[in-house]
């Protein structure tokens, strides 16, 4: 009984190690940037030495993937495929963009950071291309109702990309609400 005890508190113990690996890697990913996380500076916030965090992620994959879906359970996504059945095209779009622009304001220096260090750091990348494959479906619903042409697809593309967002609000001024009409103009022009 006492062995079973044991084995318990290990494995409670290994998860809460491996939880402060994943908490201190996202920290670094978050204010440093991924390309300048390093194993060591991990190590050191987590308060392990390096070959437990090796012990726990034998390669970068393992860890971005881990750190991936931490980052994500604390900043999930709007509900945007239940946005999707408005009938409406337009209102359908417009209340899309809404939530998504709303949802880039609250995790943008984490975003700009991911996108700065994805040419550098092969497993951010492949993150980033998972979340913009994500919005292919979205894509389409959004364009259900609306002229099906290669430019409408395009255009509703464009206005669910991160830097459409911070060109529109952070480098040309607007309001989240006139970036959301913009873009719904946008779209409704083409």
């Amino acid at each position: 009984m006492n062995r079973k005890y044991e084995l318990k508190e290990r494995a409670r113990r290994q998860s809460q190690t491996r939880q402060r690996i994943i908490e201190a890697a996202v920290d670094l990913h978050t204010s440093t940037g991924p390309a300048r996380t390093t194993i060591s500076g991990i190590a050191e916030r987590a308060g392990v030495e390096r070959h437990t965090v090796y012990a726990h992620f034998p390669d970068e994959r393992a860890l971005f993937r881990a750190c991936s879906e931490h980052w994500e359970a604390r900043h999930p996504l709007p509900d945007l495929e239940a946005l999707a059945a408005v009938d409406d095209p337009v209102r359908r779009l417009r209340r899309v963009l809404g939530d998504l622009y709303a949802w880039y304001e609250s995790v943008e220096a984490d975003l700009a950071l991911f996108l700065r260090d994805a040419s550098l750091v092969p497993a951010n990348a492949e993150v980033l291309d998972e979340m913009t494959a994500g919005f292919a479906p979205l894509t389409d619903a959004l364009a259900h109702g609306l002229p099906r042409r290669k430019t409408v697809r395009a255009a509703i593309g464009h206005t669910l990309e991160f830097e459409t967002w911070r060109s529109l609000v952070r480098r040309q001024g607007l309001s989240r609400a006139q970036a959301v009409d913009a873009m719904t103009r946008l779209v409704s022009s083409v």
